[in-house]
């Protein structure tokens, strides 16, 4: 059976053999920012599991903007080495590997959630100073420094210099973390960002940070393609979190407007998820709750979207795709609880894959 799920996307060059693809997941597990074998077991399963893309999950470009002192980073050259092995086996089972770039902004210096503790871990037991557009914590946590120009300069470099360690380290999909209530959607939002400079105020002030994240980290991109003499263009994302789900916080409609601004400076396709600015959201969840904001962006600004958000079966993913909603689907929790997802998936619709592990191949029907 012919499958849109199940249909391989060429974005710049680069294919991914299908449309399910596996979103970013904070494992809380690394040490100094380098990933360990946990991470490696983690998102090479994906890629057994017939995943078309595997997302590592969001990776701090400075020390100060991991969420937690146990996420991973893309700061230094030991990180980089680590991620090697790891990117590695994702490609050798077909799957691409890619990696989102992050700012934890104002929900940095966290507790993670295996520990006793919650809210902001303070200095003398690990943590360290946060910074945001604006001097506003996000509720229950630590206040913020608020950024000068010479931070803001130093954050846009620091994205910069990540995309080029990850290329090095054998990403071949950049994806720059704009949602979820850390830094650049802090920017995006007037809930956060309070500023009455050129970063604030109006929608095109507020995308001021994503826009030149974005065009920092395509020029990064190219430059390496060069210095590599690689014909393989790199493929770049945005996640976004289309709306706060609170009154007076980003709109669907915004976010629509940005994503045209970033597709016009080489953004190539847009990871569509919402919430996580304020505690006080109002959000009531279900299967494909998100898939109406994926597809407002698709259609406002004319790009290419993945929908998530409790789309946890074959049949659900394949109706976003036949119905227009999204170009591809991002899965995050169902992949934890079955890391072949994508090999179920096909299975319940019928779909003719060649990429089941030979491995396992005796259990691709059931008796």
């Amino acid at each position: 059976m012919t499958t849109t799920l199940f249909s391989p996307l060429t974005i710049r060059g680069l294919t991914a053999r299908n449309r399910l693809w596996v979103a970013p997941m904070c494992q809380y597990s690394a040490v100094d920012g380098v990933p360990q074998e946990w991470h490696h077991t983690h998102l090479a399963q994906f890629a057994s599991g017939g995943a078309g893309i595997v997302m590592a999950e969001a990776t701090a470009v400075l020390a100060e903007g991991r969420i937690s002192p146990e996420d991973t980073g893309i700061w230094n050259d030991e990180q980089r080495d680590a991620w090697a092995p790891i990117t590695a086996a994702i490609r050798a089972r077909g799957a691409v590997p890619a990696i989102q770039l992050a700012h934890a902004g104002r929900k940095a210096s966290t507790w993670s959630p295996f520990s006793t503790g919650r809210g902001s871990v303070p200095v003398g037991a690990g943590g360290w100073p946060t910074v945001a557009p604006s001097a506003v914590a996000f509720e229950g946590y630590a206040e913020p420094a608020e950024l000068d120009i010479a931070g803001i300069d130093a954050i846009v470099d620091a994205f910069a210099a990540a995309a080029r360690r990850s290329l090095e380290a054998g990403f071949e999909l950049l994806e720059i973390h704009a949602a979820h209530g850390y830094l650049v959607h802090e920017f995006l939002s007037p809930l956060a960002n309070l500023r009455t400079d050129e970063y604030g105020g109006s929608l095109e002030n507020r995308a001021r940070l994503l826009l030149r994240i974005v065009d920092a980290v395509r020029d990064a991109a190219d430059r390496w393609r060069a210095d590599a003499s690689s014909a393989a263009e790199v493929p770049l994302f945005v996640r976004f979190s289309a709306t706060d789900w609170a009154d007076g916080g980003l709109t669907v409609e915004e976010t629509a407007v940005v994503a045209g601004w970033a597709a016009e400076r080489g953004t190539d396709f847009f990871d569509i998820s919402s919430g996580g600015l304020v505690a006080h959201q109002r959000i009531v969840p279900g299967p494909g709750y998100q898939v109406g904001l994926a597809r407002h962006v698709r259609d406002a600004a004319g790009v290419p979207v993945s929908a998530v958000g409790m789309i946890d079966t074959g049949r659900l993913a394949e109706d976003v795709l036949q119905r227009g909603d999204a170009d591809a689907i991002m899965s995050g929790r169902e992949w934890l609880r079955d890391p072949h997802f994508a090999l179920r998936a096909a299975g319940e619709l019928g779909a003719d894959i060649d990429y089941w592990p030979k491995q396992y191949v005796r259990a691709r029907r059931h008796r």
